[in-house]
Parts: C-alpha cells; structure tokens; sequence
C-alpha cells in the first residue's frame, strides 16, 4: 500500500541509526533494526504498535503475536512481554513507530464513542491489520514532522483521529477497558498496578485478591485471561527482567541482583533465570555485551 511505502520512508529519513529514537511527536517513538535480534524482555505500557517494514513477535505468557508490515499491536496494560526482530536487513531494516496512549484525550474520547456490542477477548494485547483510515491518520501525524509550525496544532487533531480508529475498530472494546474504573477487567488492571509496585516482595494470592477486591479462584481466572499468566508467574517475569537490567546496565554480580529483585535463594534465581532466559545469568549477561546489536528490544 502506498501509505506503508510512506510511512517507512518518513521513519527512514528521520532515523538513520539502529535503536529506540525520541521524535518531536509527543509519545510517539520510532524504532529500527538492520539485523534480526535476540529475544529480549520488556515491560509494554499503554501503547500502540505499529510495523511498517520487516517483522518482529512478541511472546506474552504462552501467547505469540507477530507483526508484519501493516499491522498493529494495542497494549492495554503494563505488561512483561519478550520480543525479538525476525526479518531485517541493512537494506530493508525492521522499522516501527510506538505512540503512548494519552489518558486525558484517550478518556475523553471513549465517552464520546460507543464501545463496540461484540465483546473481545480480555486478553492485554493483540495484534491486528491496520485498516485504510487508521493507515491514513498515521500518515497523516507523521507527514506533520515536515512542518513543525503545524506540529503543536494539527498533531493533536492526528492524535486523536488514531485513537478514535482504534476505538471505533476491531480494538475497541479492548481500548475501553483502558478507561474503564468498574468491572472484572478493570480490578485486574489493579492488581497489575500492585504487582508492578510490589513485584520485589513476598505475597499470597489471598492477600492480592483482598488488594482488588476479588476472591482468589475469580483474581486467579480473570488475571490468566488478560496477561496470559498467573499473578506468581507475573511477578517472577518482573524480578528476572529487573535482575536482567542491574547486571547488565549497573553491573551488579548474580548475587546481588538476585537479592535486590526479592530472591532469598542464589541458586533458585540462577535456575529460573536460565530457564527463562535459555542461559545461566553470568553467561547471558557476557553473551549481551559482546553483541549488543543483537540486544534491540523490538
């Protein structure tokens, strides 16, 4: 389609190196690879997804998305996820934009548009075939990096154009569940809040679903529907990816990250990171820095 064709172009001109780069779109990211990449962990926020060259997938519990060019990717939670680039080339780089969801605009809009009558699943991410319109408004906000006078007065009209496309489309029930305080849904969407402040501490399923408001059977259901996990597995995602990034960013040794993210046991921290992560932690901490290329958190 001639907007993809576009939309990859403007994303080229604007970045010519790999990685993650800031835009003078508020919230809005671009992102590139010229290589494929490891699988890397990552905690999604709010956000839209969007591929416009090469592909990527993204592992959410035991659920697999992949993007290809043209699709889209709604994040409706902060969600511990694992991604890795699979089709890229110094030619024809991975290139995608991520735009954080507004609360305010994205509010005031879900009470203006009805919230679709057929139910979507609850799960916190999907991924979906961008249609013309929503194609057309993202083109539209990105066109505006060539005129920045008009950026601070059209941008937020390109904005909110995406985000009624959204929830207006097959994502919208999905995306109302983002400003929605009532519901099962939403004392999920708590208790994914409590977890990522709490995540470094000991805690039972009981004292969790007393934090929320549900019983445990009921927290235990609903948390699996959305995040593809359960609460323990949640929270076990969360400490290994913190360990993860203080050994490799801060340089802290196996012992002490083990520590600092809640594990009281060294070597039940080594095993279940190897586990997750294919590697024990000094090797896969060793494997990260001689390749950094291939550590492009997609």
């Amino acid at each position: 389609m001639e907007a993809l064709r576009e939309i990859a172009a403007i994303i080229v001109r604007y970045v010519s190196k790999d990685g993650f780069h800031a835009t003078p779109i508020e919230r809005m990211t671009f992102v590139r690879s010229s290589t494929v990449t490891m699988p890397m962990p990552n905690v999604y926020r709010p956000q839209l997804c969007f591929v416009a060259q090469g592909q990527k997938e993204v592992t959410l519990g035991d659920r697999m998305f992949r993007y290809a060019p043209g699709r889209y990717g709604v994040v409706t939670y902060d969600l511990p996820a694992i991604a890795h680039v699979v089709e890229a080339t110094p030619d024809n780089p991975y290139l995608c934009l991520y735009l954080d969801f507004d609360p305010v605009m994205l509010g005031e809009l879900a009470s203006r548009v009805p919230s679709p009558e057929t139910p979507s699943p609850p799960i916190g991410k999907m991924v979906s075939d961008a249609s013309p319109g929503l194609l057309d408004a993202v083109l539209r906000l990105l066109r505006l990096l060539d005129d920045p006078a008009a950026l601070p007065v059209l941008g937020p009209l390109a904005e909110q154009e995406i985000l009624y496309r959204l929830l207006a489309g097959p994502d919208g029930a999905r995306m109302h569940h983002i400003t929605s305080g009532q519901g099962r849904v939403a004392q999920i969407g708590r208790a994914i809040a409590w977890i990522g402040k709490n995540f470094r501490d000991r805690f039972s399923i009981e004292r969790l679903a007393t934090e929320v408001g549900m019983s445990p059977s009921s927290l235990h259901e609903h948390f699996r529907a959305v995040t593809a996990m359960t609460p323990l597995q949640f929270q076990k995602q969360l400490r290994l990816q913190d360990a993860r990034s203080l050994m490799l960013v801060q340089d802290v040794d196996v012992a002490t990250a083990a520590l600092r993210v809640g594990y009281e046991s060294a070597s039940q921290f080594s095993r279940e990171y190897r586990r997750h992560f294919g590697e024990p932690p000094a090797r896969d901490i060793a494997r990260l820095r001689a390749s950094p290329g291939l550590a492009v958190v997609a």
